[in-house]
């Protein structure tokens, strides 16, 4: 049986655990990165992950997600593609000694977006590259480096010769970028802990996120031949007339007077961002259909019910408005997320540790971030009863082109994590 360690583990001595992991830990960003793993076809990254999960010990759960058990969850969002052949993977760790501390998940998202238009990157980007402290590929940074860096935390508290005291879960998921059902099977399937960290791409503790929804927006209007346009309605430019309305509630709720308090000091907190847009069928022809595919930015505290609302009858109003309204017609639709935001306590002993273990490791004050984007933690936070934040490296080019993570900011995060599961869940000697 393992033994009881009466005291936290010297951070000196887990930074020097962490600097010998540092070759390791690029070498398994590599190998994640050049695993594309797109929506759909995460099987080959999860693959790696399960075998990495057994490498340090840890015993690996797989399973799909099981649509049936989540699809009346308040957390659940319509998915795109089958979840048949995808699954999320666990690795699993229970004490050999004593349990005490408090248990933790450790969650990131393995899926990562489209990489766009791939002639414009500076080279393929599932082909991962080093210039000096940066490595660059899809999903280097958002967030396989946070893989990495929850991985090598706890095998250096192993080559330390300790164990975390109390149960660890770290969850490698599928679906964040779409629907979050990934981390929410995870909730449902029964993993629950005292606290969740996830190393997003946030370099400081998260303090808040927005509520974001995918909204698609299909028209079909009056084609007619391209000499006598003028005489039909283009699907195209419906779907832009009627994008362009949202765009005045984006505007209206970033004004200063309506702005969430806890998004008061951000120059543009609201996003409606039109991510897709397509249609029509020839060039001389008025186009008889499209498709605009909106992600909707909301504050903490609004409902998705309520906000699908909103957005329904400004549609509707801005479809009564048009003159030629009796000659097109349009539809709303919801697959992917339907997230409510939230804000984390920063006023609880999760939030205490983590900043005092960033003090330590880094010497300064940790950077306190209200984000604009949704992560995986409001499934912890809302549905788990269960404290939950983001902290991770510093990462550039996210969702654009050439992606990128500093690799020094990764290991600094590493050796924070290890820090944060030594206190947290306490250590046992091996």
């Amino acid at each position: 049986m393992a033994a009881i360690l009466e005291a936290t583990p010297d951070t000196q001595a887990i930074r020097n655990a962490v600097a010998a992991l540092r070759q390791p830990a690029v070498d398994l960003l590599l190998q994640l990165v050049a695993e594309p793993s797109l929506l759909g076809d995460e099987a080959s990254a999860q693959a790696l992950m399960a075998r990495h999960f057994a490498s340090l010990g840890l015993r690996v759960d797989e399973f799909e997600i099981d649509e049936d058990k989540i699809r009346d969850h308040p957390g659940y969002s319509p998915s795109i593609v089958p979840y048949a052949g995808r699954r999320n993977v666990v690795g699993v760790h229970q004490p050999k000694g004593p349990v005490r501390g408090k248990s933790l998940i450790m969650n990131g998202h393995i899926d990562v977006v489209p990489v766009g238009a791939q002639r414009l990157w500076t080279k393929p980007p599932f082909a991962p590259w080093i210039d000096g402290d940066k490595l660059y590929g899809r999903g280097a940074g958002d967030m396989k480096a946070g893989i990495v860096a929850y991985c090598m935390a706890f095998e250096a508290l192993r080559r330390m010769g300790l164990e975390p005291a109390a149960p660890v879960y770290f969850q490698s998921v599928i679906e964040e970028e779409c629907t979050g059902n990934g981390a929410l099977s995870c909730l449902v399937q029964g993993y629950k802990g005292e606290a969740a960290l996830i190393p997003e791409p946030i370099p400081g503790i998260m303090t808040g996120q927005m509520g974001v929804m995918w909204v698609g927006i299909e028209v079909l209007g009056l084609p007619v031949h391209a000499a006598v346009a003028q005489t039909g309605v283009a699907a195209i430019e419906f779907a832009q007339y009627l994008c362009a309305k949202l765009k005045e509630i984006e505007a209206q709720w970033n004004q200063p007077a309506n702005r969430h308090p806890h998004y008061a000091d951000h120059d543009h907190p609201i996003n409606f961002n039109i991510g897709k847009l397509s249609g029509g069928e020839w060039a001389s022809s008025v186009a008889t259909q499209c498709r605009a595919d909106v992600r909707i930015g909301f504050y903490p505290g609004m409902k998705p019910a309520a906000v699908r609302a909103l957005i329904e009858a400004a549609l509707k109003a801005a479809y009564e408005a048009h003159p030629k309204k009796a000659s097109v017609r349009y539809e709303v639709l919801y697959e992917g997320f339907q997230a409510e935001g939230m804000l984390v306590d920063m006023n609880q002993p999760m939030i205490d540790t983590l900043k005092a273990c960033h003090r330590e490791v880094a010497g300064s004050e940790v950077a306190l971030i209200a984000s604009t984007a949704t992560t995986d933690a409001r499934f912890f936070q809302l549905y788990g009863g269960i404290p939950a934040t983001c902290y991770g490296p510093q990462s550039g080019n996210t969702h654009g082109i050439d992606e990128w993570v500093s690799i020094d900011s990764m290991m600094e995060v590493t050796q924070v994590l290890a820090l944060f599961m030594a206190r947290w869940c306490e250590v046992n000697e091996r």
